[in-house]
């Protein structure tokens, strides 16, 4: 008889050949002492070393095992994504293949999921990291992300983090977006926590993060800071703009036209005349752009059954 999981451990990797082997001992030997039932996912995100040949000489001694091999790279968000669709455990949990996270932590995390929130994020209070290229780019991404977004968190970079798997199942992960899943689960209308976790040097391997992160981060908070306000709206965004940017165009245009007629003075050679022109037709620009994303969002919404809220519970 087949025990289902309670915990469902998702950890992608790429060329992590050199700490597989002590990722999963270490790993499957701290649930195993937590003694709850549980599945290790690790996803090999088209690793051009013997990171799945490593993996799969493990699975005898370790059935608690399961290996996902991706044909070639896509990245953290799609290996994540790729782990939670797989998972079978109530509670999901997820870590960087890198043993910078400690496995230990897992029970911590665990048992504030128990206390009723939906998602349990680790903070790397003492971080072994390099300073100038790791730690650096990461203060200034989580400085970013925490004045700009509602949710309250020290470490958002963070990969140790425990979910409960209707949270996890619902996130839409692509991109880059697995550094924002804090700010996703907020739109998801989850509760969150952090928890203070471990975190160790890395011994083997070669990071895949550097200093070109903090403006990836960037970017993908423009389109968090949408999400936010305006992913079902989009048309009080653009039209709202555009109809400023119309209205400033149309004052200008105004004024020439009293300069012309009223003042009789030449308006032709003025470079304010073509500046409020393109004031205008920009503004109709983006008020098109609002509806076509109207009608793109309500077309998604209505032709994928998705809904626009999430129930926490229903008691009858």
């Amino acid at each position: 008889m087949t025990i289902s999981p309670d915990i469902s451990i998702v950890i992608p990797v790429h060329n992590e050949e050199a700490n597989c082997k002590n990722l999963v001992q270490k790993t499957c030997l701290a649930m195993r002492n937590y003694n709850k039932p549980f599945e290790l996912i690790i996803v090999d995100d088209g690793s051009s070393d013997h990171t799945f040949n490593t993996l799969k000489s493990l699975k005898t001694d370790y059935p608690e095992l399961c290996i996902i091999t991706f044909r070639r790279n896509f990245g953290q968000s799609a290996a994540m994504t790729a782990g939670f669709e797989y998972a079978k455990g109530k509670y999901v949990v997820t870590m960087d293949g890198d043993l910078q996270n400690d496995p230990e932590d897992i029970p911590e995390l665990i048992k504030k999921l128990e206390e009723g929130y939906d998602l349990v994020s680790g903070w790397r209070k003492k971080r072994k990291d390099p300073l100038s290229h790791r730690k650096i780019p990461s203060m200034i991404a989580n400085w970013l992300i925490r004045s700009s977004t509602k949710v309250r968190l020290h470490d958002y970079g963070c990969s140790l983090k425990a979910y409960r798997a209707d949270l996890a199942k619902n996130l839409l992960l692509y991109g880059e977006l697995h550094r924002f899943i804090p700010v996703l689960s907020n739109l998801y209308g989850a509760k969150i926590s952090e928890v203070v976790v471990n975190h160790h040097a890395r011994k083997a391997g070669k990071s895949k993060y550097g200093i070109d992160r903090t403006i990836r981060v960037i970017l993908d908070l423009i389109l968090m800071l949408f999400f936010q306000k305006y992913a079902t709206r989009p048309m009080q965004f653009f039209g709202l703009t555009g109809g400023i940017i119309f209205f400033v165009g149309f004052l200008i245009e105004l004024y020439l036209l009293w300069v012309k007629f009223g003042l009789g003075e030449d308006i032709g050679t003025r470079p304010l005349l073509l500046l409020g022109a393109i004031l205008i037709v920009s503004g109709i620009f983006m008020t098109g752009m609002g509806l076509m994303a109207e009608i793109i969002t309500r077309t998604y919404y209505e032709s994928s059954g998705k809904k626009l809220y999430s129930i926490r519970e229903i008691i009858s």
